[in-house]
């Protein structure tokens, strides 16, 4: 039995599976996820787990090179927004539009699905390597 870490075998499968440059999303309840990407549904109630809950625990297993974001994200979670530029201080950023990230959603290996249901608690994650580039 595995001790620390990510517990949960899906998630943890797909994160020992990525390569450098893959995406991935952890995103809220409501969060619309593309035909054809797997889904990693952590969600059990409304705030459980909290989307900060699941992105310390994939930070703590994972290498985040960059990071994107909705532009509403300023606007209606600031408090969010600084969490993962805190978060993720070592890696680059971008946002763009929610649908334009709906749309990007498509083109990622796996979702995570928390139980958040705060405004725009949404993140596509792009995997680095953990040794020197």
């Amino acid at each position: 039995m595995k001790r620390s870490g990510i517990l949960n075998a899906q998630l943890s499968r797909l994160i020992a599976a990525l390569g450098h440059k893959d995406t991935f999303m952890i995103g809220d309840a409501g969060m619309p996820i593309p035909a054809g990407v797997e889904v990693v549904d952590l969600v059990l109630v409304g705030g459980v787990p909290t989307f900060k809950q699941v992105v310390d625990a994939v930070a703590a297993d994972t290498v985040v090179e960059h990071y994107t974001v909705a532009t509403e994200i300023h606007e209606k979670n600031p408090e969010l927004e600084a969490y993962l530029a805190e978060t993720f201080s070592d890696a680059t950023m971008d946002e763009l539009p929610h649908d334009e990230l709906k749309k990007m959603s498509a083109s990622c290996r796996f979702a995570i699905r928390t139980g958040e249901f705060t405004p725009y608690p949404n993140v596509i994650l792009r995997a680095g390597v953990a040794f020197p580039a």
